[in-house]
């Protein structure tokens, strides 16, 4: 490998897109899984996004609730929430909409 392409290499790997750190996917993990991530990430960068679709909203919701109202001297805040939808085929070829949510979590210094 030259010095240009391992340059190169570094360059790339350097200006990845924060925003997908600071996210926090939710599946089917115990609801306290999420949480811990969610207070580990909160614990390195000033917000953190948690991102669900489909029959993971409920889930989501929790996880900030949960932040917000037991860890409430600790200064936690919502910074937003996004809804939306999302088309997904299927693997019997159908299209069909799965909704989103991202919910934004701040740390206030």
């Amino acid at each position: 490998m030259s010095e240009t392409q391992v340059h190169t290499e570094q360059t790339n790997t350097n200006n990845r897109d924060i925003t997908q750190r600071d996210a926090i996917y939710i599946g089917k993990k115990p609801l306290m899984a999420y949480v811990t991530s969610t207070l580990i990430q909160l614990a390195n960068q000033p917000k953190v996004t948690i991102k669900a679709r489909g029959l993971s909203i409920g889930r989501a919701v929790d996880v900030s609730q949960i932040i917000l109202k037991r860890m409430e001297n600790a200064g936690y805040q919502v910074g937003g929430v996004k809804i939306g939808s999302e088309t997904v085929q299927s693997e019997d070829g159908r299209t069909r909409n799965v909704s989103t949510i991202e919910i934004e979590i701040n740390r206030s210094s």
